[in-house]
C-alpha cells in the first residue's frame, strides 16, 4: 500500500500534528561553495545608502554571489557613485575585472533617486549605466533591478533577482501563503488560515498562484490575484483536489482529482468548468508538470510498482517512463529551457536532490541534505530553489545545477514548506 507513503505528503499535511517553532518572514542568505569559474566585482558602498532605509550595495552584492557566477572583491570601505570616473589601478591590483558604483538620495516627495555605473576594470571603461526613481518601499527591488542589470551584462543571461517566489509556513496551528523576494526577503502574507495551504503555483504571467486549501475539510484547489488579493475557487469535487500545475499559455490547469476513483489527472480551464481527464489507469497518478513548451506532462505514478516520473502529451494517452535511476522519484520540476528534470529520490532511506539531463539521462545528485522537497528552477533555469532540513532546522534553499554554489534562506525558526518560483516579471 502506498496511500501513506512519504510521496502523498502534500495530500497528508492535514494529519501531521508535530509542533513547530514560530515562522519568520525575513531570511538570512549564506552562501557556501565555491563555482569553478566565477567573475570578480567589486561593489562599492553607494554615496548616500547611509541615510537609506535599505543598504543597495550589500543587497547587491548578496545577490551576485548567491547565482554562483560572481566572487565578490572586498571594497575596503571604498564609497563611489556613478559620477566620477574611479581610479582602476587600485581595483585591478584588487583582482577585481569589474566594478559597480552609485548612490541613493531622497526626493523632495520622498521617494528614492538610484543612480548606477558599471565599470569594466580591466578596459577601463563604462560598462552600463541604470537611474531609478522609486519609493521607499521598493528601494529593495531597485537593488535587485541592478543585480540583474550587471548579472546580463556580464553573463549574457537575464538575472532572476527581482523575480520572487511563494512558499508556506506553519506557525503553531496557523499556515500562511507567503510571496516574497527571491532572495526570501520582503515577504508579504497572501493568505492565512487555520488549515494546511499547499501546493502553490505561480501563473506564467505571474499575478496569480494557484494552490490547495483545506478550510472546507478537504482539499481544495483556488487560484489567488497577488495584486488584488481576490481568488476564485477551480476545483471541489467529491474526493481530494490537488496538485495544480499551470500550462504555459496560463490557460489551463493540470490537476490530481479523485473524483472518479483513485488518484487521477485532469486538466481544466484555469477559470474552472468541467474537467478533462488525462489518465485511465488503476495507480496513482499525481504531480503534473507542464514541459515549457505546453507539449508535455511529467507526473508521478506508481504504475510499475514505485513511484516514478513519467511524460506523456498534454492532451493524454500513453505514458512513458522518465527516471530508472532508484526505485522511488517524485516531485518533477522542468527547466525553462526543457534540457533539465529536477526531481526529489529516495535514497538510502533519505530524500534528496536530483537533476537528470533529458537528453541523455545523466543524474546528478546536488546535495548532502536528507530531507529535500519540492524543487522549482529559477526563470532563467540557472538555479534551483527547495525546501530542506539543516541543522535540525527547516530552511529554504538555492543551489546551482552544479551542486557547487548552495545558498540558505534561513528563518530564525519556523516550518518553511513547498516555494514555487515565480516568472520574470513583465
Amino acid at each position: 500500500m502506498i496511500s501513506n507513503a512519504p510521496w502523498r505528503r502534500r495530500q497528508l499535511l492535514a494529519l501531521m500534528g508535530a509542533a513547530a517553532a514560530p515562522a519568520f518572514a525575513q531570511f538570512r542568505v549564506e552562501v557556501s561553495g565555491v563555482g569553478l569559474t566565477q567573475l570578480p566585482i567589486a561593489v562599492a558602498h553607494f554615496r548616500g545608502e547611509g541615510d537609506s532605509p535599505q543598504k543597495i550595495a550589500a543587497i547587491v552584492q548578496a545577490d551576485l554571489e548567491r547565482s554562483g557566477q560572481f566572487r565578490a572583491i572586498d571594497p575596503a570601505g571604498a564609497t563611489l557613485d556613478e559620477s566620477s570616473r574611479p581610479d582602476m589601478t587600485p581595483w585591478r591590483q584588487k583582482g577585481a575585472d569589474s566594478l559597480a558604483a552609485g548612490s541613493v538620495s531622497r526626493l523632495a516627495d520622498g521617494r528614492y533617486d538610484v543612480r548606477f555605473r558599471l565599470w569594466d576594470v580591466v578596459r577601463a571603461q563604462e560598462a552600463g549605466v541604470l537611474g531609478l526613481v522609486v519609493t521607499a518601499g521598493d528601494l529593495r527591488l531597485a537593488a535587485h533591478r541592478i543585480a540583474d542589470f550587471i548579472y546580463e551584462k556580464l553573463t549574457g543571461d537575464k538575472g532572476v533577482f527581482s523575480t520572487r517566489i511563494a512558499y508556506v509556513t506553519k506557525a503553531g496551528p496557523k499556515f500562511n501563503l507567503w510571496v516574497a523576494d527571491a532572495d526570501g526577503e520582503n515577504a508579504q502574507s497572501a493568505l492565512a488560515s487555520n488549515e494546511p495551504i499547499i501546493s502553490p503555483s505561480w501563473s506564467p504571467n505571474g499575478t496569480q498562484v494557484a494552490y490547495v486549501s483545506f478550510e472546507s475539510r478537504k482539499p481544495v484547489i483556488y487560484v489567488h490575484e497577488v495584486y488584488g488579493g481576490k481568488r476564485r475557487l477551480i476545483a471541489n469535487f467529491r474526493g481530494s483536489n490537488s496538485a495544480p500545475a499551470w500550462s504555459p499559455d496560463g490557460r489551463t490547469l493540470a490537476v490530481t482529482l479523485s473524483r472518479d476513483g483513485g488518484s487521477q489527472l485532469y486538466t481544466i480551464d484555469a477559470g474552472g468548468g468541467e474537467p478533462r481527464r488525462l489518465t485511465q489507469s488503476a495507480s496513482i497518478d499525481t504531480e503534473p508538470v507542464y514541459s515549457p513548451d505546453g507539449r508535455n506532462i511529467y507526473f508521478v505514478s506508481d504504475r510499475g510498482g514505485a513511484p516514478q516520473i513519467y511524460r506523456m502529451s498534454s492532451t493524454g494517452g500513453n505514458p512513458e517512463r522518465v527516471t530508472f535511476t532508484g526505485s522511488y522519484n517524485i516531485s518533477p520540476a522542468i527547466s525553462p529551457d526543457g534540457r533539465w528534470l529536477a526531481y526529489i529520490s529516495r535514497i538510502n532511506g533519505v530524500f534528496k536532490l536530483q537533476v537528470m539531463e533529458l537528453g541523455g539521462g545523466a543524474v546528478t545528485t546536488l546535495t548532502d541534505t536528507t530531507a529535500d522537497e519540492s524543487p522549482s528552477f529559477s526563470p532563467n533555469g540557472k538555479l534551483i530553489v527547495y525546501a530542506t532540513r539543516q541543522n535540525g532546522r527547516e530552511a529554504l534553499m538555492t543551489t546551482t545545477l552544479d551542486g557547487k554554489i548552495k545558498a540558505r534562506l534561513a528563518g530564525q525558526g519556523g516550518d518553511i514548506r513547498e516555494p514555487d518560483w515565480g516568472p520574470f516579471q513583465k
